[in-house]
């Protein structure tokens, strides 16, 4: 006997909302079409599936015993299928990720690994680049997510908002502000500092947050990357304002992050898609690993 695919969709939809109702929009079907697929299942099973009253829709044993042993092959298919459309849709079976290079030095390893167990043979491609080239990634359809800056991803993108970390001042070890719990502004303005370049989005959102401020502060040194800032403090170089995310991935010796005030400076990181158009199967499989490692960890 032919498999009746639609009028097993039907079923399980019906099973699974225990209303026929929720069932027909679940599958942008009418109720009346919803009824003939299951109909036509059910006759060419000689049997019903459901005991239907105006009131309930209960399965009848044979309806149970049918879900028992339809739905695990059901969802296995679903996931064959999703699993294979992805990967026509992305040559070669791999998927494609934009984030910050924080993140892909300290959160995307695990969340990869979890992703291979689940999904083998199926390759991801890392862009860790900075937060406006993140966008760009994602607006042009090169990435299939991306996790950046909030600030950052303009009008015509849908954001998600993950987390809201500070920015702190990155000093070494022994240095006199170390052991603060937090320290003003204007209390280092005559410290020797590190900046990263004005076309990251973590230097738009400094000069931003400071205003006319920023020209009173001894910026000595600047770099292309937070990673480098980082080394120039553990190297007793100079001082920086980091991310804290940043500062925990750098696993720099002799580092420590003091909180900064008058004012406090953050960045709120968050998913970037496309406007209108959810990430594929497997590519909403990795970002739930990842946002499942970032979404409860907020820094201190």
């Amino acid at each position: 006997m032919r498999t009746d695919f639609p009028g097993l969709e039907a079923f399980l939809a019906i099973a699974g909302h225990g209303s026929f109702r929720a069932a027909a929009a679940q599958l942008n079907l009418s109720q009346t079409a919803l009824s003939h697929r299951l109909r036509k299942l059910e006759d060419a099973l000689g049997v019903r599936l459901f005991a239907r009253t105006t009131r309930r829709v209960a399965l009848t044993a044979a309806g149970r015993e049918l879900l028992a042993r339809a739905r695990g092959p059901a969802e296995a298919l679903a996931d064959a299928l999703a699993d294979l459309r992805a990967k026509a849709a992305s040559p070669g079976g791999a998927i494609a990720i934009a984030c910050l290079p924080t993140l892909a030095m300290r959160h995307i390893p695990g969340a990869l690994a979890e992703f291979a167990a689940l999904h083998p043979g199926v390759g991801v491609r890392v862009l860790d680049l900075s937060a406006f080239e993140i966008a760009e990634r994602v607006r042009s359809g090169e990435a299939a997510f991306g996790v950046g800056i909030v600030a950052n991803a303009g009008h015509d993108l849908d954001v998600e908002p993950l987390l809201t970390e500070p920015f702190l001042l990155a000093c070494p070890a022994g240095h006199r502000l170390a052991a603060r719990g937090a320290v003003a502004w204007s209390e280092i303005e005559g410290e020797a500092l590190v900046r990263v370049s004005p076309h990251t989005g973590n230097r738009a959102l400094l000069d931003a947050a400071l205003g006319p401020r920023r020209e009173a502060m001894a910026w000595r040194y600047e770099v292309q990357h937070l990673a480098t800032a980082i080394s120039l403090v553990s190297a007793q170089v100079a001082l920086a304002v980091v991310p804290a995310l940043a500062l925990e991935a750098s696993g720099a010796p002799g580092v420590v992050g003091v909180a900064l005030r008058d004012p406090s400076v953050s960045r709120r990181l968050g998913v970037l898609t496309r406007r209108g158009e959810a990430p594929s199967p497997l590519a909403e499989a990795l970002l739930r690993l990842l946002r499942a490692r970032l979404v409860p960890r907020q820094p201190r």
